[in-house]
């Protein structure tokens, strides 16, 4: 495959990071100059939503720019065929030097069946520095390697004010300064051999446990009782489908902890701070990556990505974590892109799906796309080449089962316009419908008010359309008949 430009990628992606977590986005109790300062630069995208809420569907659509479904790989604990072909790979086989830092997740991980390195297909990555999480389950975690290699342990103790917090380490023995200590020395090396390179830096921060170092929580301490309290309305469950009261009584079917009744105002607003001083921390990592690119005079030719797989609920809707749900705190997502060609200083207000991510990496390196590639490249809008509100008339996503188990089986898939956003319980013969202009914190659900009906109709055909449309182009078509 032939290479038009020349272009270094670094592509930071983190671990459950919903939308609202940055000051660019108008949060107003994180401090992320570095980020904000990124935006400034490039494009920041306000609504972009992930495939699938979970890492293992969501993180396959977007190295492939397919539909979880397309992919066969829309579960947790589901191996990636070896025959799906990612981003990194393309970008080897044109002569790209690829790089991993942390978390991958194409495949089981969990320690019971993943007893060393996680299994890998033909990914394109060479240097691959595995830390799956912060925890101590594999004996290759090359992060807690890393850790014993220093004599550092840290408490496990739960944090003063609340049980459902966890102090972690000092911030420059975090899992995220590991990760981007590895980048750094990457890119450092890379300018000696003449080619260009992709980077993916994959910390496991936000992600539960909350367990920032003490430092950046106690930043919040003085604050705590101005944190607002999550965005739930007593009862409002009570019309929605039945997987979302299950998980208000206990994350991941129950199983999972963070029963929301359970908790009192200060377990929620200090699990709140302890997301958001995860947020601080990966804000001044990210400051080291891009001062590295200064002082190696990168900058100016690389393209820099920071985006997340999915969000998290942190308590919105009396639920925790993540699961068989489309509010935007679970699917929606930060997206920020600057780097050589970007028309920046915009922000971009279009529907986008997070696979774009895929096609838009290949267009910025002048690279082809493969034919099974199913997502739409942002580039134009990045370019300049056409208005930031023209991308999609609507986004999708789907869960098939893909977390852990709930009886009944959870199958849920979601549309959402610019105005409304309908999602279908399958086999339950009930969803949720929320008009966003009226109710854009999405409580009140409408699916079963007569009056909108007609809407609701509408929906599901475009919804029916989506689901349709997602079915794999490949193999390719070679005669008529």
């Amino acid at each position: 495959m032939a290479r038009a430009n020349v272009l270094n990628v670094l592509w930071i992606c983190t671990d459950q990071q919903r939308f609202d977590t940055l000051g660019c986005c108008g949060n107003r109790f994180v401090q992320t100059p570095n980020l904000d300062r990124l935006a400034g630069e490039g494009v920041r995208f306000e609504h972009v939503y992930a495939q699938n809420p979970v890492c293992t569907p969501s993180r396959a659509a977007f190295l492939t720019g397919r539909y979880p479904r397309t992919t066969r790989c829309r579960q947790n604990g589901q191996m990636i065929p070896a025959d799906e072909v990612l981003v990194p790979r393309l970008l080897r086989e044109a002569g790209y030097s690829c790089g991993l830092s942390g978390k991958l997740h194409l495949a089981p991980c969990h320690p019971s069946t993943c007893k060393g390195t996680e299994p890998r297909i033909d990914d394109g990555y060479d240097p691959f520095f595995w830390s799956h999480d912060t925890g101590d389950g594999w004996p290759t975690n090359q992060y807690r390697q890393w850790l014993r290699d220093r004599g550092v342990t840290y408490p496990s103790s739960p944090w003063p004010g609340s049980k459902f917090v966890r102090p972690g380490p000092p911030e420059e023995f975090g899992q995220t300064a590991w990760c981007v200590d590895r980048a750094i020395s990457f890119l450092r090396e890379a300018p000696r051999f003449g080619r260009p390179w992709l980077f993916s830096v994959n910390c496991f921060d936000p992600h539960h446990s909350f367990d920032p170092p003490p430092a950046a929580l106690e930043r919040y301490a003085a604050g705590l009782d101005d944190i607002p309290l999550p965005n739930y309305v007593p009862g409002e469950l009570a019309d929605k489908p039945v997987w979302q009261r299950i998980d208000h009584g206990g994350a991941y079917g129950g199983g999972g902890g963070f029963a929301f009744d359970e908790m009192t105002p200060a377990d929620h607003r200090w699990v709140r701070a302890a997301y958001w001083a995860m947020v601080d921390v990966i804000d001044r990592q990210v400051g080291r990556l891009l001062d590295a690119l200064d002082e190696t005079r990168q900058r100016d030719n690389t393209l820099v990505i920071f985006t997340s797989d999915h969000g998290e609920m942190l308590g919105d809707h009396g639920i925790y974590l993540k699961g068989p749900y489309f509010y935007d705190p679970a699917v929606r997502v930060p997206l920020i892109v600057a780097g050589p060609g970007v028309t920046g200083g915009r922000e971009c207000g279009a529907l986008v799906e997070l696979f774009d991510l895929a096609p838009t990496v290949l267009d910025a390196c002048g690279l082809e796309r493969p034919a099974g590639m199913q997502a739409r490249s942002l580039w134009p809008l990045l370019t300049g080449r056409v208005p930031l509100d023209e991308h999609r008339e609507d986004v999708y996503s789907e869960f098939y089962g893909s977390n852990f188990h709930y009886e009944p089986t959870a199958y849920t898939t979601m549309l959402r316009t610019r105005t409304h956003k309908l999602t279908v319980a399958h086999g339950q013969a009930t969803g949720e419908l929320y008009d966003l202009r009226a109710d854009p914190a999405e409580t009140h659900n409408l699916w079963s008010d007569p009056a909108r009906a007609a809407e609701r109709q509408g929906l599901m055909l475009r919804l029916l359309d989506r689901m349709a449309f997602t079915a794999d182009p490949l193999p390719p078509r070679r005669a008529a008949w």
